[in-house]
């Protein structure tokens, strides 16, 4: 790969957009990683050429850069194709900007299906922040109150003295506890501190591993299909474990009638993602962990919902599990993702590796 001819430019490796800067007249000087891989040609190869042969039609990107040179516009937004080496044509947003230089054009090429991903990740993540806001500020208003109900419950049942009458402050105090209990659970990502260290995956998943074998030892055959190359990286390991953990017990839950038959699998899958884009970021080197099962698929009427706090798709589920995993991903920089079908679902997690 040729060294970039202009080394103010480097920064834009590390955008997830196709990016290049072209001179007034439209002759590339600058290509990135990710233009590079979605054309299927050397940078060597894109430098020098005239960005509008890359498009099937090249008189837009023509006016574009026309107008932009007679400060027509701040920046230009259209929808195009760019023909791809061995490939079919990718639709891409174009936004063609001044760079800061005075000098030159930035043109950047958003991939659309990869704009609508984004899009969707960013409204997941607002929505993730909100849920967590929401059940937080919750929690503390119920925490409070509640203490007083099992309070007064408890000198209640000290003065009452027939003792057929005790068993209704008992429900009072259990009920009370069996909250206190939920909320906990819903404050427990905001007390503990992120405790980093050296974290190797498979140590996690054979933690996960072994508490789910010991709780489902018949009926239930478990999968270890690992790459062993991945290295370690900084991460909370008892996060981690809990993540694997929460998803890993969610499966066997909804396996029930499959290891009823001792027919179930489970299966933990790790790989290496290169050039990987997610929150809005591109990385080089991404693990990523699938979490499968071949039980009966998350429910259509909570697919879209599967992460929001209290969702649950079996009776007497709290609705925490996934709500606390996502959360200790997002604590990692990552992102987690499900695709479910019956008879097949996949959680994905995505940890940028150094």
């Amino acid at each position: 790969m040729a060294p970039p001819a202009h080394p103010q430019f480097q920064s834009y490796d590390l955008l997830a957009s196709l990016v290049a800067v072209v001179r007034k007249d439209g002759v590339v000087v600058f290509s990135n990683a990710a233009l590079e891989d979605a054309l299927g040609i050397s940078r060597r190869a894109i430098v020098g050429t005239a960005l509008a042969d890359i498009f099937t039609e090249q008189r837009s990107l023509r006016t574009a850069l026309d107008g932009a040179a007679g400060n027509a516009f701040a920046a230009l937004r259209y929808d195009a194709f760019i023909r791809r080496a061995g490939q079919d044509v990718l639709p891409v947003h174009v936004i063609v900007t001044d760079a800061e230089d005075q000098r030159h054009f930035v043109v950047e090429l958003v991939p659309q299906e990869q704009q609508t991903r984004q899009d969707r990740e960013e409204r997941l993540a607002e929505q993730a922040l909100a849920n967590k806001e929401l059940i937080r500020n919750l929690a503390h208003e119920i925490k409070n109150p509640l203490g007083g109900i099992r309070g007064a419950a408890q000198l209640l049942e000290m003065e009452i003295a027939a003792s057929g009458l005790t068993e209704y402050t008992q429900v009072i105090i259990r009920e009370a506890d069996r909250l206190q209990t939920l909320v906990d659970r819903l404050l427990a990502p905001h007390r503990r501190p992120h405790m980093v260290g050296d974290v190797n995956i498979h140590e996690v998943c054979e933690r996960v591993r072994s508490l789910i074998v010991a709780e489902f030892p018949k009926g239930l055959r478990v999968v270890r299909d690992y790459d062993i190359s991945i290295p370690e990286f900084r991460g909370d390991m008892e996060q981690l474990i809990q993540t694997v953990l929460n998803i890993a017990h969610n499966a066997c839950q909804a396996l029930a009638e499959r290891i009823a038959q001792a027919d179930a699998e489970l299966r933990f899958c790790t790989r290496i993602a290169r050039q990987v884009t997610f929150g809005k970021m591109r990385y080089r080197l991404a693990l990523e962990l699938h979490v499968m099962d071949n039980g009966p698929g998350v429910p259509d009427s909570i697919k879209d919902r599967i992460f929001y706090p209290l969702v649950s798709g079996r009776d007497g589920g709290s609705g925490l599990g996934l709500t606390l995993a996502q959360t200790f991903v997002q604590q990692h920089h990552g992102q987690i993702e499900v695709d479910s079908v019956p008879g097949r679902t996949d959680f994905k997690i995505l940890i940028p590796l150094p």
